[in-house]
């Protein structure tokens, strides 16, 4: 007959009914003598209609359920199995004999297919199975007289106990002597879902093992039976577990029994009705890759006939791509379904309805120089045709799909992550300073703080050499693939990226190595204790290479000395360049100095032409700050060019004023300066400001030099002093006038005021008793002391204004009788502060020369209250102390404008002239013999004010 549609009607209780006679599809085989028929869904489109269909008459034994502790009645499994090959997913003949009201929620009937010998005959199914011992007719042993001729079903109970004593007597099915008993098992319970996987890729053939999909959860999710006879040694045969469908995660079916019900996903039911029509009850190769996360369901790829059913998903929009369970596929095997997934993406079909590509505030390709590598993962790159002048102009672009480790932070004490620093030098280079291919895939919000956000793109970075160097850095063992949710965007190399993961994970490469992980540890001699230590032995070494770590300004840098191994701070010598912009760190801790012109614009040039370069220096000294100094040059070969020079030609930094002055610079840098003068380049382009000299705000008395004998009465530094004139009536006037005052007035204190600037009697034990002597009050401290200068000595002391201070009389006042001590400083001679080393050294020498002597000494003048004096132990003939000092490289030579205009503003020249001379020969002994401050070659950054 035609083939008739399937047709549901609908009565009280809404049960399916079929057409007295008609075809169907056959869905699944529940069991020897029950199927599932098909129908067709309405033209309007909608589930297509199922019906539960019965063999009349007959019954099969009972299939294994949780109700039988999973055992099979004899011979239930190859009941089954018969029907279900014989007629799953194939056009049937249906005959109802009973249904509706009588009949429950199925329908009985009779079956017919096609017979395969000869194709005008149908068979009848239900007396097959009789025939071949898979079912068995419910009335037993009937003869004709049993029988009503006027029943229509006469001749099908005829049939059926002829097939049933055909196959007693060939002892077929249940009638054998050792019908199969099946035992269910489940993966988790009876077997662990692991060594499913293992034998299948050792034993079954083609590493596939042979299953039947007994059931679908939804598009993504089938419960599978072992069928694959190479198991059967192993125990493994009929075993059940839950297959989770490798590459693709579709929409979840809800769940009606649960309390409250939980709805389907969108698409959820067009997903497993799509897999059910192909997939369900068909007996597949299934290769098996691994395990989920509670490792009882297994991940796998079902091969079908007819093609790809996770690419037949994806084309359609049933599902997406799922990331978790691509890693464990083949490589070679992922491209297929990134193209249907794309293709549905495009066509916006199912779960893919409201796609919208990524939108992009740039462009998505974009060509540029890698300027700064700042993590593993990330670079600052420069556009090609922008002018380098700002870091506005950079480029921020993260590696798409990658994740890097992620390196410590010091002021949190978070560590480095292993392998962070090794990423970093490894994107460093094969990125800085090259030009590269950015592809933009896709931009997020990254947080940068609280309340804080910032957009950044991640892309695809190539070179010339490289397709794409997030793929080295994976394939290395330096980073991994980034875990990216269903629905985010990804690499357009992301399953390049994978395969490059496995690969490194196989061969236990960086991150992936079972061993412990070592850092490196690298020696910081940024800190100037360890950098003057350290400093000798990079001034031997010569020309060395080095990786230029960051830069401060155009003329300071951070480098990092392979060949020993450590981190220094080094500042080219002999040049100066202007001030950058602080920083936004410096600027919030109050800490920020005024940019300079031309300030950024030489930071710039650095940081594009030598930051994370590589570079070689020359070291000639280091500060005190522990800097050190020398000469750099970039490039190789014929390429090679000394960077200062670069610098000043450029009008980006000027020569030290005070090397030019001292004929420590070399000729070609003064050259180079000229030339930028000349053609007003960078600095040199503004009108320059002439910086106003401290000594121009210095008041001098001018006075012919004298030489007078003097005793020190207090050392301040190691040229700072006070000091009495020998012989001074006054002296002596005010030393018995205090006797007098101390004999009158006792050692108790009185109520006196109190205030800066005001001379007062304050009470001091010299050793032997208290007595009272002149002071002016400093200062008042938060402790309620008073610190006082005792004027005709120099010492000061912290007194208590209730116990140590009383009125002065008018008469010993100073007006009536001057200072005794004069605050004294030695000319043209600088030292360092008194909490330095050599601060210390040079007051302890001076103190061994002078303190208890009577001195000779040349005062020249005063100046903001100090009188300048050139000090000598015996005659003025014999070496000065303050030449003796400089000799020892314990103190130095002032600026030659300081000098000069000293000189000049003396009424006697001559003896100032000469002090000049032997003072700068004596530095320079001391500076070729690297004494005292110049033990490191170079005088501190901070004692040129």
């Amino acid at each position: 007959s035609s083939r008739l549609s399937l047709q549901i009607h609908n009565i009280s209780k809404m049960i399916s009914i079929l057409p007295a006679t008609g075809s169907a599809k056959v869905k699944s085989v529940l069991s020897g003598d029950t199927v599932v028929l098909l129908g067709r869904a309405a033209a309007g489109g909608g589930k297509a209609p199922e019906v539960t269909f019965t063999f009349e008459r007959v019954t099969a034994p009972r299939m294994a359920s949780k109700a039988n502790n999973n055992v099979d009645d004899p011979e239930a499994f190859p009941s089954r199995e018969w029907l279900r090959n014989l007629c799953v997913g194939k056009t049937v003949y249906f005959e109802t004999r009973k249904q509706g009201a009588t009949a429950g929620d199925r329908v009985y009937g009779l079956l017919f297919m096609p017979d395969p010998s000869d194709k005008t005959k149908k068979i009848n199914l239900s007396v097959e199975s009789v025939r071949r011992g898979f079912c068995i007719p419910k009335v037993l042993g009937g003869g004709d007289a049993d029988i009503d001729a006027a029943d229509e079903s006469a001749g099908y109970e005829s049939a059926l106990q002829v097939a049933y004593k055909e196959a007693v007597s060939n002892q077929a099915g249940v009638h054998s002597g050792r019908p199969l008993v099946r035992k269910l098992m489940n993966a988790g319970d009876e077997f662990e879902a692991m060594t499913l996987v293992e034998k299948s890729k050792r034993i079954c053939t083609g590493g596939t093992v042979k299953c039947v999909i007994e059931y679908v959860f939804d598009g993504s999710r089938f419960r599978c039976l072992v069928t694959d006879p190479d198991l059967e040694s192993q125990g493994l045969i009929y075993g059940s577990f839950t297959l989770i469908l490798a590459g693709v995660s579709c929409p979840r079916v809800g769940n009606p029994r649960l309390n409250p019900p939980t709805p389907s996903e969108p698409f959820a039911e067009a997903a497993r009705d799509f897999v059910e029509l192909r997939l369900l009850q068909r007996e597949l190769e299934v290769t098996l890759h691994g395990c989920d996360k509670s490792g009882v369901c297994l991940v796998g790829t079902v091969h079908h006939p007819r093609g790809n059913i996770s690419a037949e998903i994806l084309k359609n929009g049933l599902g997406r791509i799922s990331d978790w369970t691509v890693r464990m596929m083949s490589p070679g095997d992922v491209p297929p379904l990134r193209i249907a997934e794309n293709a549905a993406k495009r066509a916006t079909l199912g779960v893919f309805e409201s796609y919208q590509p990524p939108v992009l505030t740039g462009a998505s390709e974009f060509m540029g120089t890698v300027i700064e590598v700042t993590s593993g993962d990330t670079l600052m790159i420069l556009p090609n045709g922008e002018t380098y002048d700002a870091e506005s102009k950079l480029k921020k672009i993260s590696l798409a799909s990658l994740r890097a480790p992620r390196a410590g932070n010091e002021r949190t004490g978070k560590p480095d992550e292993p392998f962070s620093v090794e990423c970093k030098e490894r994107l460093r280079a094969m990125t800085v300073g090259k030009s590269v291919k950015v592809n933009v895939n896709y931009e997020r919000e990254i947080p940068m703080g609280p309340n804080q956000t910032e957009k950044r793109q991640f892309g695809t970075v190539s070179t010339k050499q490289k397709a794409d160097v997030g793929e080295v850095l994976i394939s290395e063992g330096l980073a991994t693939t980034q875990r990216h949710r269903d629905d985010d965007e990804k690499s357009a190399r992301y399953d390049e990226l994978v395969g490059a993961e496995s690969v490194a994970t196989a061969a236990k490469k960086g991150i992936h190595s079972t061993s412990e992980y070592k850092k490196k540890t690298v020696n910081d001699l940024t800190d100037p204790k360890k950098a003057k230590t350290y400093a000798g032995t990079l001034q031997r070494a010569g020309n060395t290479k080095a990786i230029v770590d960051y830069v401060f300004n155009g003329s300071r840098f951070k480098l990092f000395i392979p060949s020993e191994n450590c981190y220094v701070a080094f500042a080219l010598s002999n040049v100066r360049c202007p001030q950058p912009s602080p920083s936004a760190g410096a600027a919030s801790r109050g800490k920020a100095k005024a940019a300079e012109p031309f300030g950024d614009a030489s930071k710039c040039h650095s940081r594009l032409n030598v930051l994370q370069r590589q570079v070689e220096i020359v070291c000639t000294g280091v500060t005190q700050g522990g800097v050190m100094t020398g000469d750099l040059y970039v490039g190789q070969g014929a390429q090679r060019r000394d960077y200062c020079i670069e610098l000043v030609a450029s009008g980006l930094a000027t020569v030290d004023q005070r090397k030019i002055d001292y004929g420590e610079a070399p000729k070609v840098l003064i050259d180079s300066q000229t030339a930028a003068q000349e053609n007003k380049l960078g600095i040199w382009s503004i009108a320059q400001v002439k910086k106003e000299e401290p000594a121009a705000a210095k008041v001098f008395d001018k006075a012919d030099s004298k030489i007078a004998e003097i005793q020190i009465s207090e050392i301040r530094s190691g040229n700072h002093f006070f000091f009495r004139v020998n012989g001074d009536e006054s002296a002596k006037v005010i030393d018995d006038s205090m006797k007098i005052f101390t004999d009158t007035n006792g050692t108790d204190a009185a109520p006196c005021e109190v205030k800066a600037g005001k001379v007062v009697a304050a009470l001091f034990n010299d050793g032997a008793t208290n007595s009272w002597y002149r002071a002016k009050v400093i200062e008042k401290t938060d402790k309620g002391k008073v610190r006082v200068l005792f004027i005709d000595h120099g010492n000061e002391a912290l007194v208590s204004p209730t116990r140590q201070l009383r009125p002065l009389d008018m008469s010993l006042g100073t007006d009536q009788i001057p200072a005794v001590a004069k605050e004294g400083k030695l000319v043209f001679t600088k030292v360092r502060p008194i909490d330095s080393e050599d601060g210390i050294d040079a007051a302890r020498m001076f103190q061994g020369m002078a303190w208890g002597k009577d001195l000779k000494a040349r005062l020249h003048g005063e100046a903001e209250g100090q009188v300048l004096v050139t000090l000598y132990e015996s005659d003025t003939e014999s070496p000065s102390i303050n030449e003796a000092l400089v000799s020892e490289g314990l103190g130095r030579i002032g600026k030659r404008y300081e000098v000069y205009d000293v000189v000049n503003r003396m009424g006697n020249s001559d003896s100032l002239g000469k002090l000049a001379k032997d003072l700068e020969a004596a530095q320079n002994s001391a500076r070729k013999s690297r004494k005292g401050m110049w033990v490191y070659g170079e005088i501190p950054e901070e004692d040129e004010d």
